[in-house]
């Protein structure tokens, strides 16, 4: 497939800066529920360790994409690090140390998952438009699919496999034009057939299966609205509605996961939180930093350890990287792993 052309990790960051960390347009839909930030209960969560600073090449670090390994490693990606500062980094909480896994290129990493079907480490590359792939420890780097999906290169964001290691993409075609053009796209495990589930959506960046598989929830940033892809076999749409209407404020919908019970961790793009929704569109919680918040803007995506209810969420801003820690709802699945 043909190679995509570059953006310089300086466009990107101006991109970040806007409106990226990692879109249905139908309004006014049966069962469209609204919540405000009063709704809930409020969770606190801890710091547990400062992985980045701020970039001097790009002027901002972004943290993303915590995912556990099968042995229970926790990996992270910076979106904006530039070439020889760590991109993936494997992270010791228990220590609170971490290790560079890939610093690789003018590649700007937007999540990271491990697939079911051959246990690799795949990364959405959303300033080259590819979807790579690579060993745990950052080897046998490989690019598993570039190019264009229906006459369109994508801006992959976010990523969830299915059961059988099919992958799930937001495309946030169209986010730096302001232009409704995002996409959720669907490619099979062996990178050989790519479709197309959802289109004309503002800034597609969340997306994550239900607790059953049943359905893929997707979020769009510039349309603060969380919708719902209902899936039959092979992947095919049955249907499709705006679920959750989001009253951020200043923020925007950024990345989501979903817990054993089928509870809805939703990033903020814009403030450093995290709302809760119960699958019926009920807001369960908010999710605030404990102590001192100067300098931090988002919590973009998090992490719920699988078989027990520690998450671990990724907070940036100009104040640089971090990880904070909360006891979730319920336990953390393959589907925890926000995406």
């Amino acid at each position: 497939m043909r190679r995509l052309p570059m953006l310089p990790l300086a466009a990107l960051a101006t991109v970040c800066t806007l409106v990226l960390t990692g879109c249905g347009t139908e309004t006014g839909t049966p069962g469209e529920r609204a919540s405000t930030d009063r709704a809930g209960r409020t969770i606190q969560a801890q710091k547990v360790m400062q992985l980045t600073r701020t970039h001097q090449e790009t002027g901002m670090t972004l943290l993303e994409g915590p995912v556990f390994d099968r042995s229970g490693r926790l990996y992270v990606v910076d979106v904006t690090a530039p070439e020889g500062k760590p991109k993936v980094m494997r992270v010791d909480v228990r220590n609170r140390t971490f290790r560079a896994v890939s610093t690789e290129g003018q590649a700007a990493y937007t999540s990271a998952q491990f697939s079911p079907h051959d246990g690799r480490l795949y990364l959405t590359d959303f300033a080259r438009g590819e979807i790579v792939s690579m060993a745990a420890d950052g080897s046998d780097r490989r690019i598993f699919f570039s190019g264009e999906i229906d006459g369109a290169r994508m801006n992959p964001d976010d990523l969830a496999f299915d059961r059988e290691g099919h992958l799930y993409i937001s495309d946030s075609r169209g986010l730096t034009e302001g232009k409704a053009l995002g996409r959720v796209v669907r490619i099979s495990r062996d990178g050989e057939k790519a479709d197309v589930l959802a289109q004309d959506l503002a800034a597609t960046n969340g997306v994550s299966f239900d607790e059953n598989y049943q359905g893929l929830w997707f979020s769009e940033l510039t349309e603060n609205r969380i919708s719902y892809l209902r899936l039959g076999r092979q992947g095919k749409v049955t249907s499709r509605h705006t679920a959750i209407r989001v009253d951020g404020g200043i923020a925007q919908t950024d990345s989501i996961a979903v817990d054993a019970d089928g509870n809805l961790y939703q990033g903020l793009h814009g403030r450093p939180a995290m709302a809760v929704y119960g699958r019926d569109g009920q807001r369960l919680a908010t999710v605030e930093l404990r102590g001192r918040t100067e300098g931090l803007e988002s919590a973009t995506n998090v992490a719920i350890m699988p078989g027990g209810t520690k998450a671990y969420m990724t907070v940036s801003g100009p104040g640089g990287g971090f990880l904070y820690t909360f006891d979730a709802l319920a336990e953390g699945t393959r589907q925890s792993n926000g995406g």
